[in-house]
């Protein structure tokens, strides 16, 4: 199964959709990449928050500062403490877990053994320290789950409130501070936060509008171009079926599809134009030959010499042939009627028939019951052709009517001494014979085959000629089932 459109509409949308599609996974993995940048950044500041804060007031009890800064500093610690009071009761009252939990002096490192710790994350909060004025002898950060984490354990309350507001798997941030000049170890936990409710429904949604949008858009601008040159590319098969319509397709669609429209019309107009002057010529020559050639049957009736009078009647009986098949190649494809629905196995048969009437050795094989729109009489015309070139050269014909999939093949094999590959593709063309004689009774002017493969090509198919391993020739017409109907 093909995933990739045919027609220029499906691929250039598919491309756009594709396109599309790889530059929202981009933007959702940025998007994702600067939330989680974010959280972190959350965590590690309130981490740096709870491990600042003891500093600070140590500072405003020890050192001699100005009496107003003093006052200014303790009125900002005692808002800031407030806030972080009301914060916890109002969490508490909802249900929620605290954001970071109580300070916690430790002789030993917080890092148990089996863990890692987060290089980045601590490079991080060793600035932000830094930025506060606090120095770190070292610094530890951790990242654990909360239900794991000891402190928490051993703290039925607070791992209640935890397991209330479905925090238990949260990760949890854990900070080891030790100040230089301090044995004590300073511990900070923090939750880390939750990711940003609605934010992939988010970026599902924003790529949903955005493909309706731009593919949306794209469909109405590239129909406005396949539109036209889907109706230009109709008239061109059709034009190449000997279907006229007689009216110039109407120019549409931008600029550049509206000149390629008046250009074909242009050119379907000339070569109209030149294939009528064609068939006057034709017609005209074929009724000026033909006139005299008549008379001329006529006056043999006096020649006494019987001998010659028929050698006469022969030459004039071939140079009429030849005519016929002339003309009749020129009107291959000039059909003013439809194809019609046709039991092609009745067909082969009455052809057979014919040649069987005539006491020629022609044989039908398998003969599958198949019904499809033909040129019934130029069917014929093609089919006793290939039977009569495999009667003369071969001795003998044996006709079949197979059905392979899309393709019916209406098959001659004869038992002859086949053509040379060399020459296969040019007997296909006109006047060439693998007889060098033009005798009628060796072969004809060398039309039959080029006649018989532009009355296959009349429905759409292909000549085909082959040598065949068991020796002869095979002669195969090959009719397309697509588009038409074939059972």
């Amino acid at each position: 199964m093909r995933l990739w459109p045919k027609s220029l509409l499906g691929q250039m949308l598919l491309a756009v959709a594709l396109a599309l599609l790889v530059a929202q996974a981009i933007s959702a993995t940025l998007l994702y990449r600067a939330s989680e940048n974010r959280r972190e950044q959350i965590a590690l500041n309130a981490a740096a928050f709870r491990l600042v804060a003891p500093g600070n007031e140590r500072a405003q009890n020890g050192q001699n500062t100005d009496e107003r800064e003093s006052r200014r500093m303790r009125r900002q610690a005692n808002r800031q403490r407030d806030g972080r009071l009301r914060e916890r009761r109002l969490r508490a009252a909802q249900g929620q877990p605290p954001r970071a939990f109580r300070l916690e002096s430790s002789p030993v490192t917080p890092l148990l053994d089996g863990e890692i710790t987060e290089p980045r994350l601590e490079q991080q909060l060793e600035a932000i320290l830094a930025g506060q004025g606090i120095a770190a002898d070292d610094l530890v950060v951790i990242r654990r789950e909360a239900k794991t984490d000891e402190f928490i354990r051993s703290n039925p309350r607070l791992l209640k409130r935890l397991a209330d507001g479905n925090a238990m798997d949260s990760d949890l941030i854990v900070v080891g501070l030790r100040s230089p000049g301090e044995q004590q170890w300073r511990v900070a936990r923090v939750l880390f936060p939750h990711p940003q409710k609605g934010a992939m429904q988010t970026i599902i949604a924003q790529t949903l509008l955005i493909y309706l949008l731009l593919v949306g858009l794209h469909f109405l601008l590239l129909r406005r171009i396949t539109k036209p040159l889907a109706a230009l590319t109709k008239r061109t098969e059709d034009f190449g079926h000997g279907i006229s319509s007689g009216t110039p397709l109407p120019p549409e669609g931008p600029e550049d599809v509206r000149r390629l429209i008046s250009a074909h019309n242009a050119m379907q107009s000339r070569i109209a134009a030149l294939l009528d002057e064609k068939d006057v010529m034709l017609g005209a020559i074929g009724h000026d030959l033909k006139t005299p050639l008549a008379a001329l049957r006529v006056r043999i009736e006096s020649v006494e010499n019987e001998n010659e009078r028929g050698k006469m009647a022969e030459s004039i009986e071939d140079i009429t042939q030849s005519l016929d098949d002339i003309l009749s190649l020129a009107r291959v494809g000039k059909s003013a009627e439809p194809a019609e629905k046709a039991q092609l196995g009745a067909l082969v048969m009455s052809v057979a028939e014919e040649f069987e009437d005539m006491g020629q050795p022609v044989a039908a094989g398998h003969i599958e019951k198949i019904t499809h729109p033909v040129y019934v009489t130029w069917l014929k015309r093609g089919l006793r052709n290939l039977v009569g070139n495999a009667v003369r050269y071969g001795g003998g014909a044996e006709i079949a009517l197979l059905r392979d999939g899309d393709t019916i093949t209406i098959r001659v094999d004869d038992n002859g001494p086949g053509i040379p590959e060399n020459q296969i593709a040019a007997m296909l063309e006109p006047f060439t014979r693998g007889e060098a004689s033009r005798n009628r009774d060796t072969g004809g002017a060398g039309l039959g085959l080029t006649l018989a493969r532009a009355i296959a090509e009349q429905h759409g198919g292909t000549l085909v000629l082959a040598n065949r391993e068991e020796g002869g020739l095979r002669a195969e017409i090959r009719l397309p089932i697509s588009g038409h109907s074939a059972v």
